[in-house]
């Protein structure tokens, strides 16, 4: 069964100088594990600009890619800010005849002097 690989534009771009730049096409398909006609159509799309596009379309991609996941941060701090207010909202607030001291304990008893 023919296996089927997905290449970058980068992989391509490097693939196509080493050909301009004189290497042989056995050479690079050998080396690369990639067959000869393959580096023949990638160096027509280079000579034709096309690679430029997709390196265009790949930097998009990685800056949308950035944002999504900038966004998801801002969506995860959000949400554990909103259960913190929700908890919060179910204690309720504190009635106003709460004591308000850091000491709490029960009411102090009236001592029998003062009852007399």
């Amino acid at each position: 069964m023919a296996r089927h690989r997905s290449h970058s534009v980068e992989f391509k771009r490097q693939v196509v100088q080493e050909f301009l730049a004189g290497e042989t096409l056995h050479g690079l398909a050998k080396r690369h594990d990639i067959s000869r006609n393959l580096i023949r159509i990638w160096v027509e799309k280079y000579e034709a600009g096309a690679f430029d596009d997709d390196a265009k379309a790949a930097d998009l991609i990685q800056a949308y890619e950035a944002r999504i996941a900038a966004l998801e941060r801002l969506v995860g701090k959000q949400a554990l800010e909103l259960e913190f207010l929700k908890e919060a909202q179910q204690l309720g607030p504190r009635p106003k005849s709460a004591p308000m001291s850091v000491i709490v304990g029960p009411a102090a008893s009236p001592s029998r002097k003062d009852a007399d």
